[in-house]
């Protein structure tokens, strides 16, 4: 799942400028992050209408990354969109561009800061797993992905300054060095690490036009 932060409310006090806005929330990712999911949309508008900025209306779309669900929600909703001058978006970055594209009049506004992509551990607690690069790697590593688990996105590692199985950048880091290591060691695939990985391609992460 996409994971996302909702952004300050103070600044989205400043974006919004006391002009009537319509919110938009998502019902999948960004309800399960907590950040834009009806409870969030609810707390902002009565956030906003303290401050006496008019809310002309809101939606949870199910979810924002789907073009034709939105099309059919937002179509129930015209009358609050014309409303508005604004429209602020709790959704990933894939949800807010979707919004963007369907209402190019209105000025939107992204109500979140989209993370990573990655898995639900406990409760509100989320683990970065993948940074959607284009060109998955995770059969070299035993499954694991030192391109967004490690700081410095080493593909041949572990660097100098790994310590106790924990990172030099933050101490609170496990190194995912470490843990390729010993998986591989365990599964006795060890010497597949001796093969020195050549710079990753990153063009393939910037297919802007491609379509599946």
């Amino acid at each position: 799942m996409i994971i996302t932060k909702q952004k300050n409310v103070e600044e989205l006090l400043r974006c919004v400028d006391s002009k009537p806005v319509f919110l938009i929330g998502c019902s999948q990712c960004a309800t399960i992050c907590h950040t834009g999911g009806k409870d969030e949309v609810i707390a902002l508008k009565k956030a906003f209408e303290t401050k006496k900025i008019p809310v002309s209306g809101w939606v949870i779309l199910e979810p924002a990354c789907h073009q034709m669900n939105d099309k059919r929600m937002l179509k129930d909703n015209a009358e609050e969109l014309k409303k508005s001058e604004k429209i602020l978006v709790l959704a990933c970055g894939n949800g807010i561009q979707t919004i963007a594209g369907l209402i190019p009049e209105k000025e939107i506004i992204a109500g979140t800061d989209t993370l990573f992509l990655g898995e639900i551990t406990h409760a509100s607690e989320f683990h970065k797993r993948c940074i959607m690069c284009g060109e998955c790697l995770l059969e070299l590593y035993g499954g694991l992905c030192p391109v967004s688990q490690c700081p410095k996105s080493m593909l041949n590692g572990p660097c100098g300054g790994s310590s106790h199985g924990k990172c030099e950048i933050n101490q609170q880091i496990e190194c995912i060095w470490d843990r390729i290591i010993q998986n591989m060691k365990k599964r006795g695939t060890l010497q597949a690490l001796s093969n020195i990985q050549q710079p990753k391609d990153w063009s393939k992460a910037g297919e802007m036009n491609r379509r599946i």
